[in-house]
């Protein structure tokens, strides 16, 4: 394993108070679709400009502690030549890479994934450290249905997703752990706790089989929640307390940061669980924020796809990156919405 020292600085700089991580690391398919929505081309053109309107909003920094790219972004360079991962270094921002390569059926278990990868992982994370990541992501997808999920399913992505740990603790670069428990469902919240420790329990195991150094990772969770066809939708503090109950049983206080997904919330709603559970103080850890379209949502809208707009879309993305800031503090009120 590289230096402890340098990866404990790394993730607690990931995690640093009042800053969360700007997930932009969507798929080439992926952003395809989020385009669609806006009428505009899906280009590697137009990607790097809308990744560029991202990371060059001012003042950024002062709530954006890392950002998550896709293989394609880390390669792209602003307008100016400078490449994006000194780009985001240069304000204090850590470049993140997403290194998984998606959640494929798993043979044999049907409506269960399973998160490709693993193979020339080494090797894809040293050319990675070269290109300047200084930490990566792996998701693993959970999903709650009939007899789902099974055992092995849960057993299978906690084993992959500590192997992957260990490697990137072996190349220098920290590891998010990412085990997402679906809200796509019509479950309810006390199902998705049970088996959102499930997964977090036997993720930490296998964590510890592999010899990975907890106080040099970053989780990155679900919120414990109803799904989304649930008829009778949890309260903030329901989401919240449950959620805290679920972390604080599973998650061993060595670890320097919880950075939650959000899931398919709202961006409104995803602010206010996390400010809730920053109220409830009395945590061992951090716990900040690491949103894709909970960040870019309204920013993606603004930006329409014009050059004219890009301002407006970094004002929108700003906003909320503001926001989330204040509630990883426990600081956020809905009159700031306004």
């Amino acid at each position: 394993m590289n230096n402890l020292r340098d990866l404990q600085q790394i993730a607690q700089a990931m995690v640093a108070p009042g800053k969360g991580i700007l997930a932009a690391d969507e798929s080439t398919p992926t952003i395809g679709k989020r385009f669609d929505t806006i009428s505009t081309e899906s280009t590697e053109d137009s990607r790097r400009t809308y990744r560029e309107m991202l990371f060059t909003a001012d003042g950024v920094e002062d709530f954006i502690s890392g950002v998550i790219m896709f293989d394609e972004t880390l390669r792209q360079s602003s307008k100016d030549g400078i490449p994006f991962p000194k780009l985001l270094a240069d304000k204090g921002i850590v470049p993140g890479i997403k290194v998984d390569l998606g959640a494929k059926d798993m043979p044999g278990f049907e409506g269960e994934k399973w998160t490709q990868g693993l193979t020339n992982l080494r090797e894809r994370l040293a050319e990675y450290y070269e290109l300047g990541a200084r930490f990566a992501k792996w998701r693993a997808v959970i999903t709650i249905g009939a007899g789902l999920p099974t055992r092995h399913c849960l057993e299978v992505n906690a084993q992959a997703l500590a192997a992957y740990a260990a490697l990137c603790q072996e190349a220098g670069i920290v590891p998010i752990v990412e085990p997402e428990v679906l809200m796509d469902a019509d479950n309810c919240i006390k199902t998705c706790e049970k088996v959102t420790s499930e997964i977090l329990s036997l993720t930490f195991r296998e964590m510890h089989n592999y010899g990975v150094a907890l106080e040099g990772i970053v989780l990155k969770p679900n919120m414990v929640i109803c799904g989304k066809a649930h008829d009778n939708q949890s309260s903030v503090a329901e989401v919240a307390e449950a959620t805290v109950r679920v972390l604080k049983r599973y998650v061993p206080s060595a670890v320097p940061g919880i950075a939650f997904l959000s899931g398919g919330q709202s961006s409104v709603d995803a602010t206010k669980h996390l400010d809730a559970m920053n109220k409830l103080g009395g945590l061992p850890w951090n716990l900040t924020f690491s949103y894709g379209r909970a960040l870019q949502a309204d920013a993606l809208v603004a930006w329409s796809g014009k050059d004219e707009n890009i301002a407006a879309g970094q004002a929108a993305m700003m906003k909320r990156a503001k926001l989330n800031g204040a509630a990883s503090k426990g600081e956020y009120s809905e009159s700031m919405e306004a």
